[in-house]
C-alpha cells in the first residue's frame, strides 16, 4: 500500500467516516481510488470508521502504520567483496583504484557503474551544509561584474563588449549598478568611488571576486591584494574580504543581484549608447529595484538602507581617493620608463632596474624600493615624453642643457672673439653647428676665459673657426704670441703658419753645420 502523508491519512478516514464514497474521496484529494480503497480496508481493520471511537492523532496513526515498506532490492553482485570494498574504503582508496582491485586480484566480472553504485550504498555521502549568514547595518557590502552583452561605445564609435557592475549594501540589499567597458583596475577603482558616493559612506567590509583587479594572487588563506586597491582601502578604511576561489554561494547577496540587473533590466531593452542606459539604470535602481519588496527581508531595499544602515556606513574621507593603478616597469637606458604609451624620466641610478609606477588622474609617482624617485604630471595622451633633465647623467645634462642661447649668453661672458666664433658657427647652414660650440665653450673650463678669448681672436684672423683648430693655438700656446700687424691673403690663409720656418728647422740646420 503506497504511504500517504499523515495528515492525509487523518483527512481520508475522517471523510470516510463521514460517509463520502471512495469515488468522490479520490475526485478531491487526487489520490487514487485503489489507493482510497486500501486506506477503507486498513481503517476498517483498526476500527477508526467507527464512530464511537476517537479520530485517531498522527503518532497514533504512525505506531499503527509500521515502518513504510522498503521497495524490492537486487542483490549486488558486489555482496561477496563486501568486506574487501570496505577495507580498501577505509585505506582511502577512490572508486577507480577498487574496481581495478577487485578485476585483478579477485575475478569481478561486474561493471564500473555497479561499483559506484554499491559504494555509494553503503557509503552515503553526507549531505552539503551551508549557513546562512547575517551582518548588521554597514558591516559588509558584496561587489561582482557580470556580462551584459554588447552596447553602442560613442567614444569609438563602436558596438563593445559591456559588463555591469553591481554592489549590494548585505543589511538592506540596496544597490549600486554601472554599466561599463572593462574590468581593469582604474575602472575598478571609480566605480568603488561612485558607489560610496551614491550611498554618502563607506562599508566597513568589502567581498570582491578574485579578478584581477581586486586580487593580484588568489589563494584559500594568504589572498593578495592589487596595490591599488589596497592603497584604495586604507584611503577609505575598509577591510578587503575576498572570496574563497570558486565559491560563488560565498557572495550570493550580489550574484543574485547581477542576475536580477541584467534579467529585470537589461532583458528585452534596447539603448541608443551606454551613456543613455546608464542614465536608465540609475533610476532603475531607486525606483524599481529599490522599492520593490525583497525576498529575504520583506522590506523595500531603499527604505531599509534610509532607515536602518546610511547612519552606520564609515563618513567619506575629506578627498576621493585619485589612484588608478599600480604597475611594473623597467627604466630603459634612455633613463626613461613607457606606462600606458607614454614615457616618463627617472634618475640614470636605476636605468636597467625595475620600478612601481603609481598612476594617479592627474599625477605619476615612480618608486623604488619604496623610495619615491620621480614624480611627473601625467600624459595627457598616448605618445607623449615627459623628462626632467636632472635625471640624466651630468655630462649628458650638459649638453642637453645648453641651447643655442645659452651658448650665445656663455660666450658674451667669455670676450668678444667667444662672441664672433659661436655666432658665425650657429649662423653657419645647412649643418648644425651646436655641438661644435658646445665643445669650444668646455675649453674655457680648462684654460680659462681669457686664453680662450684670445685663441678665438687668432682663429677668427687666420679664418679657421673649427673646433679643432682653436684646440691646436691651445694646445701650442700660441694664443699667447701676438697677431701680425698685416691681414693675410686670405686666398693662401689655410699654408700661413703663425710660425717662421726657421723656428721649425734651426736646431736641425745647427747640428748639421757643426
Amino acid at each position: 500500500m503506497e504511504r500517504l502523508n499523515m495528515d492525509r491519512i487523518r483527512d481520508l478516514i475522517y471523510r470516510l467516516r463521514a460517509g463520502e464514497s471512495e469515488r468522490r474521496i479520490s475526485r478531491d484529494t487526487g489520490i487514487a481510488r485503489r489507493t482510497v480503497h486500501k486506506y477503507y480496508q486498513w481503517a476498517q481493520e483498526q476500527g477508526y470508521l467507527d464512530l464511537a471511537t476517537p479520530l485517531p492523532d498522527v503518532l497514533t496513526l504512525v505506531e499503527d502504520l509500521g515502518d513504510p515498506p522498503h521497495p524490492p532490492r537486487q542483490d549486488s553482485s558486489l555482496e561477496p567483496h563486501e568486506a574487501v570494498v570496505k577495507e580498501l574504503l577505509d585505506q582511502g582508496c577512490q572508486m577507480t583504484v577498487i574496481y581495478a582491485r577487485l578485476c585483478s586480484n579477485y575475478g569481478y566480472t561486474g561493471s564500473y557503474s555497479s561499483v559506484r553504485r554499491y559504494v555509494h550504498r553503503i557509503q552515503p555521502a553526507e549531505p552539503q551544509v551551508t549557513v546562512r549568514v547575517t551582518t548588521a547595518p554597514g558591516e559588509e557590502v558584496q561587489v561582482d561584474f557580470g556580462s551584459v552583452g554588447p552596447l553602442y561605445d560613442p567614444r569609438t564609435k563602436s558596438m563593445r563588449q559591456a559588463y555591469v557592475f553591481v554592489a549590494t549594501l548585505s543589511y538592506s540589499r540596496h544597490q549600486y549598478a554601472e554599466l561599463v567597458f572593462d574590468q581593469k583596475i582604474p575602472t575598478w577603482i571609480a566605480l568603488h568611488r561612485h558607489a560610496f558616493a551614491s550611498w554618502g559612506g563607506v562599508p566597513q567590509r568589502v567581498v570582491p571576486d578574485n579578478l584581477r583587479a581586486a586580487i593580484s594572487k588568489a589563494a584559500l588563506y594568504d589572498a593578495v591584494p592589487s596595490k591599488a586597491y589596497a592603497r584604495m582601502a586604507l584611503h577609505y578604511g575598509f577591510l578587503i574580504s575576498p572570496t574563497r576561489p570558486h565559491t560563488p554561494q560565498h557572495k550570493g547577496k550580489v550574484e543574485n543581484g547581477v542576475r536580477y540587473v541584467k534579467s529585470n533590466f537589461m532583458a528585452g531593452q534596447t539603448f541608443a549608447d551606454i551613456d543613455m542606459a546608464n542614465q536608465r539604470l540609475q533610476v532603475w535602481v531607486r525606483e524599481t529595484a529599490g522599492r520593490r519588496i525583497h525576498g529575504t527581508t520583506r522590506e523595500q531595499p531603499l527604505a531599509r538602507f534610509e532607515r536602518m544602515e546610511r547612519d552606520a556606513l564609515l563618513p567619506l574621507p575629506e578627498t576621493p581617493f585619485e589612484l588608478c593603478e599600480v604597475r611594473l616597469a623597467k627604466v630603459h637606458t634612455d633613463c626613461h620608463i613607457q606606462v600606458q604609451n607614454a614615457r616618463y624620466s627617472v634618475p640614470y641610478q636605476h636605468v636597467g632596474q625595475k620600478v612601481e609606477v603609481y598612476l594617479y588622474e592627474k599625477t605619476v609617482q615612480i618608486f623604488y624600493d619604496q623610495q619615491l624617485v620621480a614624480t611627473h604630471t601625467k600624459a595627457e595622451h598616448e605618445g607623449l615624453t615627459c623628462s626632467d633633465m636632472e635625471h640624466y647623467p651630468p655630462k649628458l645634462r650638459e649638453y642637453l642643457l645648453q641651447p643655442r642661447s645659452y651658448c650665445r649668453s656663455k660666450a658674451q661672458q667669455i670676450g668678444p672673439y667667444t662672441t664672433q666664433v659661436v655666432d658665425q658657427l650657429l649662423s653657419d647652414r645647412p649643418m648644425d653647428r651646436l655641438r661644435p660650440v658646445q665643445g669650444i665653450l668646455k675649453l674655457a673650463d680648462s684654460v680659462g676665459p681669457v686664453r680662450l678669448d684670445a685663441a678665438c681672436q687668432r682663429a677668427l684672423y687666420y679664418g679657421d673657426i673649427r673646433y679643432r683648430a682653436i684646440k691646436q693655438i691651445l694646445n701650442a700656446a700660441l694664443d699667447r704670441e701676438p697677431l701680425p700687424d698685416t691681414q693675410p691673403d686670405p686666398s693662401v690663409s689655410e699654408h700661413i703658419f703663425a710660425r717662421a720656418v726657421s723656428e721649425f728647422f734651426a736646431p736641425q740646420i745647427e747640428q748639421e753645420v757643426g
